[in-house]
């Protein structure tokens, strides 16, 4: 027998400890993160129960191979009184299928020998609508109430299709069942419904769904699976214990979460701290707070995700590397650059019509509003004022080609960086079409104003990109400002908060062209800017490294979580 408690108890920090993020990407995604100990161990607990090694068996029980002559006695006689359907008779259970050395009294039966299964009734959406009290099963359990109902005693149901399909719900004593699931009927007396609904979620039964675009189980996918069917004492005796143990996995799981979310609020306090200390003895006081705990602060993707957040956010306010009085102010820095600006678009007229477009929108600009206190060395500028050139791509889906020029799209721009996973192509004919305002180049900073909004990468050397749909190319006066230092103030964290007031959109947001060449950029001078390009770089190393270290420390967890599981598997059952 395996003692669960002393299991649970004495591993505590693996079931705790194993956690994974779940699959998220884009700016602003979720954070959220899956207990993989915990699960993990709620998986172990019905597996050690369906094995008979949750607890020592009764040899006084009536066995379970009684249980089943009862059970088909019983069948023959609803099939004689045509209430049940007669069923193909199925192979017996060969050695093969017996995964496992049962307990005394316990038996191997195939699902079709102890349950039938048939389709609930459909309900339209406004027959569920309507003011009813009676709850409405589907495959994924409760989807709604009726004013009517269908069964009239705790019925065990099985999602039939879709994303739940082999998700098991018991349903209260009146319910209505859709034809999204199947309703279970079994021997009441032989078998305790509370014991089958353990059972079948330890089968995993949506891993015998049919190879189809849309999930959907049959009886022919369920009524082969062998299970183990103990005596009906001990039936009950197993869900006593499975609850008891289940309840003690929710109390973990809660307080697992409330640890990992006052962890969370804890190091966003702190880095809060930094960004808004009023001078640098406050900054100074808040940043040693940090470093006396810092190995037990950044212990969490998602502590690491702010650390890098807010080091971008110090990185635009100014506080990342002490200013220098022997630097240009950016003051002058914006005159020289906004000489340079005027000179080339003025000579450029004849042959680029975009020179005309910037001239009339610099003209037309407005002192730019600083969006927090910055360094007096420092000015604010709107975006335009930097570049080059600032145009926004064709905004129509190109015609793609089997291989050719990739054409940079929205979904290829994250976390500043371009991804090459799932690149559509096009020829030279579209490419110099839809770069006819602007080709890019390498050190060309490419921006997304759509789906998703804000994200932002440098064009690296010797690439030739087309330039995709809702996607704008920025051209930086690279002479007076670093393309690095302007990709840090597009993908600041805040920024995107901030121009998100001027998006648009019923469905999905979208910055106009306009409100992307008026965003409030934070202007150091030049040398500063370099400095802040490379402790930002050396800084985000070093996140990285915390991060990689993380995940082997992850995997770790997870795999002593797997021997832990595999161990306990492996004990023989007591009789």
């Amino acid at each position: 027998m395996t003692d669960v408690n002393k299991l649970i108890t004495d591993n505590i920090d693996v079931w705790t400890s194993a956690i994974k993020k779940r699959n998220a990407v884009g700016r602003g995604s979720s954070n959220k993160i899956e207990l993989t100990g915990i699960k993990k161990l709620r998986e172990l607990i019905l597996e050690l129960a369906v094995r008979g090694k949750l607890g020592t068996q009764n040899v006084n029980d009536e066995p379970a191979s009684i249980l089943l002559e009862k059970i088909a006695e019983e069948k023959t006689q609803l099939i004689a009184q045509k209430k049940f359907k007669k069923q193909i008779a199925l192979p017996v259970i060969t050695d093969e299928e017996k995964t496992t050395e049962l307990p005394i009294g316990w038996e191997w039966a195939r699902l079709q020998s102890i349950i039938q299964i048939s389709s609930g009734n459909g309900l339209t959406s406004k027959q569920m609508n309507m003011e009813g009290k009676v709850p409405v099963y589907g495959g994924n359990g409760v989807t709604g109430y009726h004013d009517a109902h269908n069964v009239d005693k705790r019925t065990l149901v099985i999602g039939r299709v879709g994303f739940y399909c082999g998700s098991v719900h018991i349903t209260p004593v009146r319910a209505w069942i859709t034809d999204n699931a199947f309703v279970t009927t079994f021997s009441e007396e032989n078998i305790y419904i509370d014991y089958l609904s353990w059972l079948l979620k330890a089968t995993n039964l949506n891993e015998n769904d049919s190879a189809t675009a849309q999930p959907v189980i049959s009886g022919r996918k369920l009524y082969p699976i062998v299970v183990c069917l103990p005596p009906l004492a001990e039936q009950h005796r197993i869900v006593a214990k499975v609850d008891k143990l289940m309840a003690l996995c929710d109390q973990l799981e809660q307080q697992t979460e409330q640890s990992l979310t006052a962890h969370q609020t804890l190091v966003e306090v702190l880095l809060a701290a930094l960004t808004d200390g009023a001078d640098a003895d406050d900054f100074q006081t808040s940043w040693q707070r940090i470093a006396e705990h810092f190995d037990i602060l950044f212990t969490t993707e998602h502590s690491i995700e702010q650390l890098k957040q807010t080091i971008l956010q110090l990185a635009v306010m100014g506080k990342l590397v002490p200013q220098n009085p022997s630097d240009e102010p950016a003051s002058i820095l914006l005159e020289k650059l906004s000489f340079e600006q005027k000179s080339w678009l003025e000579s450029n007229l004849a042959d680029n019509a975009e020179c005309k477009t910037m001239l009339r929108k610099l003209n037309k600009l407005k002192s730019a509003n600083a969006p927090f206190l910055l360094p007096k060395s420092w000015a604010c500028v709107h975006l335009i004022q930097t570049t080059q050139l600032l145009v926004d791509c064709h905004n129509k889906t190109a015609p793609y080609t089997d291989s050719g020029i990739p054409i940079i799209r929205t979904t290829n721009i994250r976390e500043r960086e371009f991804r090459f996973d799932g690149l559509k192509y096009v020829n030279e004919e579209t490419y110099d079409y839809w770069s006819r305002r602007c080709p890019p180049k390498s050190g060309d900073i490419m921006f997304t104003r759509e789906a998703p909004m804000g994200e932002a990468a440098i064009i690296p050397e010797d690439v030739k990109w087309c330039l995709g749909q809702r996607t704008m190319l920025i051209r930086p006066m690279h002479e007076y400002v670093s393309n690095k230092f302007i990709l840090l103030a597009l993908t600041e964290p805040h920024l995107l908060e901030r121009a998100s007031e001027h998006a648009v959109g019923l469905t999905v947001k979208h910055l106009r062209v306009g409100d992307v060449e008026n965003l409030n950029i934070p202007l150091p001078p030049l040398a500063e800017q370099n400095r802040i390009v490379a402790k930002l770089d050396e800084l985000m190393a070093l996140c990285e490294q915390l991060k990689a270290r993380l995940s082997d420390a992850q995997t770790t967890q997870i795999h002593l979580a797997d021997a832990v599981v595999e161990n306990a598997l492996s004990a023989p059952a007591s009789s």
